[in-house]
């Protein structure tokens, strides 16, 4: 895999920005030609810096109001209960993000619903009835200070 240079570096950070940019409007912000630039972008994606393209929704607009995080901790930490753990998070859509971490609790779960009853019922449909959950801290949004998925390039 190549090296990133300057020009790669700059064509990831306007693609971040703005994911629309059509490729001649990409290559005058890179001062690339067209054909250079769409050459760069191919590379990106192929060796895996470019991942996927995607709008960003008003979680707002569409009914999703409250943003809360989950600390969640297995009384067992077992392959088969942490299988069932992730399956269950995958199957659904509430879940943002989880992640399996170090330290006081087992996993970090993300989640958007639509408010307090969605969020209750999705603690005891999803979260409560699965095998091996001990306990559950949940930490409700009241204000998002940063929310990012920009990375540093």
């Amino acid at each position: 895999m190549k090296e990133l240079d300057r020009l790669d570096r700059k064509i990831l950070r306007a693609l971040q920005k703005e994911g629309r940019l059509s490729n001649i409007e990409l290559a005058e912000r890179v001062n690339l030609s067209p054909t250079a630039t769409a050459e760069r972008v191919k590379r990106l994606t192929r060796d895996g810096y470019i991942t996927g393209y995607m709008a960003i929704l008003s979680p707002e607009k569409l009914g999703r109001n409250l943003l809360v995080f989950v600390q969640v901790k297995l009384d067992r930490t077992t392959p088969d209960v942490f299988d069932a753990f992730a399956a269950a998070v995958k199957r659904s859509d509430d879940v943002m993000e989880c992640h399996m971490v170090a330290g006081g609790f087992d996993y970090l779960v993300k989640a958007r619903m639509a408010g307090m009853e969605a969020y209750r019922q999705f603690l005891s449909e999803v979260i409560l009835p699965l095998p091996g959950v001990r306990e559950t801290h949940t930490y409700a949004v009241m204000e998002e200070v940063k929310g990012t998925a920009l990375l540093p390039v």
